[in-house]
Parts: structure tokens; sequence; C-alpha cells
């Protein structure tokens, strides 16, 4: 498999200055290079998990496909007032005030066992509040698995002890 950083675009200044986002977009249109992405996955997890929950939006491309490729379910968490039936909610804090997640109440039945999935992994807030919203639905997080991770905003040490694993890792912006 090629080196998927390869893959990964650049973007100074985006969406706000200083920030230099990683856009995972030119690996999603690489079929070849898609396709090994979610099968190395897929080999991660066969058999250790029930449901893969997609966080709101990037998670839920990366989930519906590594679910498809271990046959079991996906769920979703999104941004308040997107979901149409009964909800739980966990709210966390951002540079500047504070987001909320939500997920359906019965999204999975109780003691599932979850892989949390989003792009990526930067200060761990959303991870963080996935994994609450699972824990809500007395799910078993067997993992939270990342596309891409900035291991200098040590996100990874704000989900612990839970398990955490990424495709590529950043040491610096």
């Amino acid at each position: 498999m090629r080196d998927l950083k390869t893959l990964i675009r650049d973007v100074p200044n985006f969406p706000k200055a200083g920030i230099m986002f990683r856009d995972i977009t030119p690996l999603l249109t690489d079929g070849t290079a898609w396709r090994e992405t979610v099968n190395l996955m897929a080999d991660r997890y066969r058999g250790r998990i029930d449901v893969v929950l997609g966080v709101e939006s990037r998670g839920f491309l990366i989930g519906s496909a590594l679910a498809y490729a271990l046959g079991c379910g996906i769920a979703v968490v999104r941004k308040p007032r997107k979901l149409p039936a009964a909800t739980f909610s966990a709210s966390y804090a951002l540079e500047y005030g504070t987001d909320t997640l939500e997920i359906h109440q019965d999204a999975f039945p109780a003691g599932s066992r979850v892989l949390v999935i989003d792009d990526l992994l930067a200060t761990g807030g959303t991870a963080e509040a996935t994994i609450s919203l699972a824990r809500q639905l007395r799910a078993n997080v067997v993992e939270a698995a990342f596309m891409i991770e900035l291991t200098f905003l040590n996100g990874r040490k704000r989900l612990a002890p839970n398990e955490v694993f990424s495709l590529v890792q950043y040491d610096s912006e």
C-alpha cells in the first residue's frame, strides 16, 4: 500500500488563518487507494465489532464503507436537530465555546461492540462526546479509529483509557 500522506492534501489557512487543513478528498477519489484503505481498516476490526459509529460528516463516508466491508451495521452521530427520532445528546468544549452531538436513543442494542470512526483526531473533543453517547446506549466501545491523527494536539490522551487507532499521523502543523 502506498503512503497515504501522498494522497492527503494540505490546505493552508482553512477554515481560518493559521490552520493547516488535512483534506482526504484526493484519497477518496483514488479508487485503488480508497479500497486499500477500507480493506486495511476492515482487516483490523473483522469479527471484533457489531456497529460502526460514524461521526458527522466524513465519519459517515469512512464508516459506511467500513460497515459494508465488515457486513455490520452503521449508526450515526450528528449535529443537533438533524435526527428525526428521540435522541441523547452530549456537549463538548471547543476553543471558544461548546458544541453538541446527538445519537438516536435506539441506534443499536445495549452491549453492542462499537467502533467510533471519524476522519481526524485533533484535540479529541468530538470523539470524547461520541464515546459518551455510545456509553449512554451501554455500548462496549472497542476503539476509536481515524484516518488522520494530529499527534501534537494530544487528542489521544483525552480519549484515554479508550483504545485509539490512526492510519496517518502528523507530528506538527
